[in-house]
């Protein structure tokens, strides 16, 4: 059987793995949104950034990307999604159903955010969010880095996002 794996945010243009075939893909149940604390990527603990998480929610739905994993790389791509997205267990690995835009029906591997854990940030005001951005740094770079390159990416592939699109433009603003 394939594996599958959803991208919402930096899966999508840096998956760090080979794969086969690349859609369009729904998830329904889950909102992209900054609501995860970043301490090592974009982020430090002293000045902690913000990165995407999928935070649950009824009559949501998140429009992204899913890759399907050449056979028999399987374990190898499970090892290294685990080692990148499970870095501080802020984020749940699940098996999630997918709606690919040829119609199909896949679950997928897919890292949404734990809302028990310390990093979850649910609900914070767009315009902290943009203050926070606009700031932080972290092992990665810049978490303005990590907001321009999910947004250019999600343009690319059509698909809109009202929330990213005001925060980019925030985000400019303050970096002048």
């Amino acid at each position: 059987m394939t594996l599958w794996v959803f991208g919402y945010g930096s899966l999508m243009w840096n998956p760090g793995f080979d794969y086969e075939e690349q859609f369009i893909a729904r998830l329904p149940g889950y909102h992209r949104s900054f609501c995860m604390r970043s301490i090592h990527h974009r982020g430090t603990d002293e000045n902690p950034g913000l990165v995407l998480a999928l935070d649950e929610r009824d009559e949501a739905q998140c429009a992204g990307i899913a890759l399907s994993v050449p056979t028999g790389q399987e374990a190898d791509v499970l090892d290294y999604l685990r080692e990148r997205e499970l870095i501080s267990s802020a984020y749940l690995e699940k098996q999630l159903k997918v709606h690919l835009s040829d119609g199909r029906i896949v679950a997928a591997v897919t890292y949404v955010v734990d809302p028990h854990h310390v990093q979850y940030c649910g609900g914070i005001a767009l315009e902290d969010q943009a203050q926070i951005i606009a700031q932080a740094v972290g092992g990665r770079g810049p978490n303005s880095e990590y907001l321009f390159n999910t947004t250019a990416h999600l343009k690319e592939l059509g698909i809109e996002d009202v929330e990213l699109d005001w925060l980019v433009n925030r985000v400019r603003n303050i970096l002048g």
